[in-house]
């Protein structure tokens, strides 16, 4: 198994995922905090809508800071070793349940504005191929509880 925790972009993903950061960092929290003072100086916090939608987006935006933070902490930027074995940031083939897939290994935030599907190295699909190399067969167990075979047909790291 490869190390999952560390996270390939590319340097286009790495710098759209900078830029994010930086805005929720700066000016999306003043943003919030103002709103939140506005509302605020509107009296009745308790039956005030705008004050809880405004802590509400505070929330979901200091979540997603440390989302960006964590991911960004583990990052690798450029593509793997393009020597045939399936790891984070490669692009797969594989014969899944006798149907021919193509997919990215890794995460949504990899991808950007392509239209593969992305599948998680956690996932049970990606646990599955983790690590195996071209014309390696695997299984893994579906939520419906049938076994899924996989097999390896091609691995390239993503380039965008």
């Amino acid at each position: 198994m490869t190390d999952t925790s560390v996270t390939w972009l590319t340097q286009e993903a790495h710098d759209r995922l900078q830029a994010e950061l930086a805005h929720l960092s700066g000016e999306g929290r003043t943003e919030i905090a103002e709103r939140i003072a506005a509302a605020r100086d509107e009296g009745d916090l308790k039956e005030n809508g705008g004050y809880h939608a405004a802590r509400e987006e505070q929330a979901k935006n200091e979540a997603r800071i440390r989302e960006l933070t964590e991911k960004l902490r583990n990052v690798q930027v450029g593509t793997p070793p393009d020597d045939g074995t399936v790891e984070a940031g490669m692009v797969v083939t594989a014969t899944v349940a006798g149907d021919e897939m193509t997919f990215l290994l890794g995460s949504r935030e990899i991808a950007g504005t392509t239209e593969l599907d992305v599948y998680s190295p956690t996932s049970p699909l990606g646990a599955a191929i983790d690590g195996k190399a071209i014309g390696d067969e695997s299984s893994y167990t579906a939520p419906n509880g049938n076994e899924i075979a996989v097999k390896i047909t091609a691995a390239t790291p993503f380039t965008g």
